[in-house]
């Protein structure tokens, strides 16, 4: 069975409207299954790149393609409450015509929380506030009358119902540990693990089988998915050019910073490693492409490695 693939953009590198149309218009034509925006209100890079807001995008790249499927990955619980998030959702899959998916994930970033006055709880307290939050999302998008009164929200019989989109899956992101398992068990289509190598996958895996046959799922209706860097290139040479234009639009070492998580090299190379996460369980790739100028890349992965997945 061929793995899904996902061009994954991060809004906070400036990319402008113009971008995102010509990146959209691209990945379509390349053959990508969709696109994963990353939802941040502020670049980790350089702070005065202009910043669009990610559900805002999704809807208007939603009346300009046809098939993609568009979401973010992933929204931090910390920014929306979960009634305008589901409202949100459901609103850019009734303009694509049911190609919508939430990620939805416990947040990270301080400093954008402190920047833009979100509240910024504990570790603790940002999961538990995604578990509320997510189970809300999952009935809102599932059309139930939702009441609910719990630590951080109240709903007296609110519904978020499309009119004609279906069904819209969530995606949930982390290291899948236990507690984040057994959510994902709970409310989750897909669970999507960042920078990790093969092995760390196989475990990931592992304890994402196990909660779901502890909540009585089958453990195959819940997919597993990688989000990771992806520089690919026809020869040495490009792939020296493309990795130094990522080095200066990250602001960070190109051979450091979880580069053996990385999917980098020629088609075939990216393939072989492609092939080792299969292996251990990932089902499907968010290819994060940094340098989004770059369309010749996308072209790339469209003739070389898309379809071979």
């Amino acid at each position: 069975m061929r793995a899904t693939g996902y061009l994954m953009i991060e809004t906070q590198e400036g990319v402008t409207w113009a971008d995102w149309l010509a990146l959209a218009g691209r990945a379509e034509r390349a053959g990508f299954d969709g696109i994963s925006v990353s939802d941040h209100y502020l670049s980790m890079v350089d702070e005065d790149r202009p910043v669009l807001d990610a559900w805002a995008v999704l809807a208007g790249l939603a009346a300009h393609t046809t098939r993609l499927r568009l979401g973010t990955l992933v929204s931090p619980a910390t920014f929306r409450h979960p009634s305008v998030l589901a409202r949100l959702a459901t609103t850019v899959n009734e303009i694509s015509g049911g190609r919508a998916f939430v990620g939805i994930g416990a947040g990270w970033f301080e400093r954008e929380h402190e920047a833009f006055g979100f509240a910024f709880p504990d570790l603790g307290g940002r999961l538990s506030l995604l578990e509320e939050q997510a189970g809300i999302v999952r009935a809102l998008l599932d059309g139930e009358i939702v009441d609910h009164d719990g630590a951080s929200y109240r709903l007296g019989g609110g519904r978020s119902r499309g009119m004609s989109g279906g069904r819209v899956p969530i995606s949930l992101g982390g290291a899948a540990r236990p507690r984040m398992a057994r959510l994902a068990a709970r409310v989750a289509d897909e669970y999507n693990v960042v920078f990790v190598e093969p092995e760390t996958c196989v475990g990931a895996r592992a304890r994402l089988d196990q909660a779901c046959r502890d909540a009585g799922r089958d453990p195959a209706t819940l997919a597993m998915t990688l989000m990771t860097r992806c520089v690919v290139a026809r020869d040495d040479a490009e792939l020296r050019d493309r990795l130094a234009r990522v080095r200066v639009r990250d602001g960070r070492d190109a051979e450091g910073d979880g580069r053996e998580a990385w999917l980098v090299g020629t088609p075939d190379q990216v393939l072989s490693r492609v092939a080792e996460y299969r292996a251990a369980g990932v089902t499907g790739f968010r290819l994060q492409h940094i340098d989004h100028a770059d369309l010749e890349m996308i072209d790339l992965l469209g003739s070389d490695v898309l379809p071979h997945l």
